[in-house]
């Protein structure tokens, strides 16, 4: 019988022990430009050069840790006949397509969960689907590449994503399902979509890219466009149910505007024990943004207050860290183009040695200056250089077609265990 892996990510930077992506693949080009925005995309981009970018990427990983990909995950937990038709009859139900059950039961596994992800197109077998102007009945999930939103491992339980945007809700439901049924797994999940949690709240929304693990009990939320103040709140009354250890939740607020601003980890990333990546202008600067340090002892609220930024924050938790300016620190139009192309985006497979995109030249410069090795993923790759050999390093990726999706290489990965830091 195979046994459990379970759950455990207690900070940003732990080393890497497993991690799930998704290889993008033609559900990222099944748009057209009048509905991309609709896809929550601001221009198509180009498979055959993604792919090519993504490859890098999932390489480097595998070179670094273990691997685990949404597809083969889901097609397993379709194999069981009993979670095949009640997944079914869950995505059918929330996107009022019950008429496709029992088409979809009868596909065999491999071809549902392709379709699950791709896009079940539309049967035009009625006058009103003949007039419809939908390509699809189930739309193609174009975002499930940014694995971080739908599901958020925080210590040793999975929170599952309340997404802002419908057209991503089935990555949850999809991830969700593999948590709760999937022999490697099996872990608790917590659902802010369930009705006896979410009191039928449809303000609440918490995607993953919002939520940072600094320490076992130090949470970093986002709130903005993606992840409102309900669903913050869900996260403190969970907390609060568990009546345990002291816990402190540093919230940041975010603007609505650029679509580059949707997420924290579009402007702060844990580096290092001792640094970070930051845009200046909206994490350092003086703004109306506010950073808000909710404390919570014994069951309740003990205290909420507002603090200058949240690395002042941080340090006065234990915390201090040195912060690397995404884009450099000469020029505000450097450091605005760079953020825009996921310049503040990295992920941490261990303390120190994280994985970016090669085009932000600006701020691998100043992270140079910082003492972190610029290294090229095709090196690692090959064997050629071991990154663990490095005290500090930026494995640097492809991304010019990558970046235009709308992240980072934090945004595509959903850690699943890291070892402890001690800080």
């Amino acid at each position: 019988m195979t046994s459990t892996l379970g759950i455990n990510v207690r900070s940003e930077i732990g080393e890497l022990e497993g991690v799930i992506l998704h290889t993008p693949g033609p559900e990222v080009e099944n748009m057209t430009p009048q509905n991309a925005e609709r896809a929550l995309y601001s221009d198509i981009l180009n498979l055959s050069v993604a792919g090519e970018e993504y490859a890098q990427f999932k390489q480097v990983l595998q070179s670094v840790t273990n691997t685990y990909e949404v597809s083969d995950l889901l097609n397993d937990v379709l194999a069981q006949s009993t979670v095949r038709e009640q997944l079914i009859k869950t995505i059918c139900a929330n996107e009022d397509a019950k008429q496709e059950i029992n088409k979809l039961l009868q596909l065999g596994t491999e071809e549902l969960g392709r379709q699950l992800i791709e896009g079940v197109i539309l049967n035009r077998d009625n006058l009103t689907n003949f007039l419809n102007k939908e390509r699809y009945i189930l739309k193609p999930l174009h975002n499930f590449f940014f694995t971080r939103d739908s599901s958020i491992s925080v210590l040793d339980e999975v929170l599952i994503g309340k997404m802002a945007n419908k057209v991503r809700e089935r990555e949850s439901i999809i991830m969700e399902a593999i948590f709760k049924y999937h022999p490697l797994w099996g872990v608790k999940t917590c659902n802010p979509t369930l009705p006896q949690t979410s009191k039928s709240n449809l303000n609440m929304t918490i995607e993953g890219g919002d939520v940072l693990v600094a320490r076992d009990d130090i949470l970093i939320i986002g709130t903005g466009c993606r992840t409102s103040t309900q669903g913050i709140d869900f996260l403190i009354d969970s907390i609060k149910a568990r009546n345990g250890k002291t816990r402190h939740i540093l919230v940041k607020e975010l603007p609505d505007a650029p679509e580059s601003f949707i997420h924290l980890d579009m402007v702060f990333t844990f580096l290092d024990r001792d640094s970070c990546m930051v845009f200046e202008p909206l994490m350092l600067q003086k703004n109306k943004y506010q950073t808000i340090h909710i404390t919570i002892e014994n069951g309740t609220v003990s205290s909420i207050r507002n603090e200058g930024n949240l690395l002042k924050a941080l340090k006065r938790l234990g915390i201090d860290l040195n912060p690397i300016s995404c884009g450099g620190n000469n020029d505000s139009w450097i450091q605005e183009r760079e953020q825009w192309h996921s310049g503040a985006n990295f992920f941490a497979f261990a303390p120190g040695k994280v994985i970016g995109y090669e085009r932000n030249v600006h701020t691998l410069e100043e992270m140079n200056k910082n003492g972190f090795e610029i290294i090229k993923a095709d090196d690692v790759i090959s064997g050629q250089i071991n990154p663990f050999h490095y005290n500090k390093c930026v494995v640097t990726i492809a991304g010019s077609e990558l970046a235009r999706g709308g992240g980072g290489a934090r945004c595509m990965t959903m850690p699943l265990r890291r070892k402890n830091v001690e800080w």
